[in-house]
């Protein structure tokens, strides 16, 4: 198994997704909440209307760990609990995805990612 880095790469998602669920349940946040909002970041690939290059930024974006961590961090030190509830679904979002092998998108096609091209 350690000699399979798209195996290790997967655990480690479904890894990030188990503790970003455990947060938002210690937390006692709505699942409601979770289940409405838990696709919202795959709004992003609507870029791809535009054409793939401003796609694959913007999809990107809303795919990137760093701007969901800024979110829990704003909402954390700011106690802005409703902005720790949307950080820990955008990031379980972002796990889920990466771990059934969605990734960053190149500009040449919504099926060029930086895990596979997906079929």
């Amino acid at each position: 198994m350690f000699t399979h880095p798209g195996i290790l790469l997967r655990l480690e998602e479904l890894s990030l997704l188990a503790v970003s669920v455990a947060f938002y349940q210690h937390l006692h946040f709505s699942w409601l909440l979770f289940a409405l909002l838990f696709l919202v970041p795959d709004i992003f690939m609507l870029g791809y209307l535009a054409n793939p290059r401003f796609g694959a930024a913007l999809y990107n974006f809303g795919h990137a760990r760093f701007v969901a961590l800024a979110l829990l961090a704003f909402g954390y030190f700011g106690t802005h609990p409703g902005a720790v509830a949307v950080s820990l679904i955008w990031f379980s979002h972002i796990a889920f995805d990466r771990a059934v092998g969605y990734g960053f998108k190149y500009p040449t096609f919504f099926k060029d990612t930086h895990l596979q091209h997906l079929n």
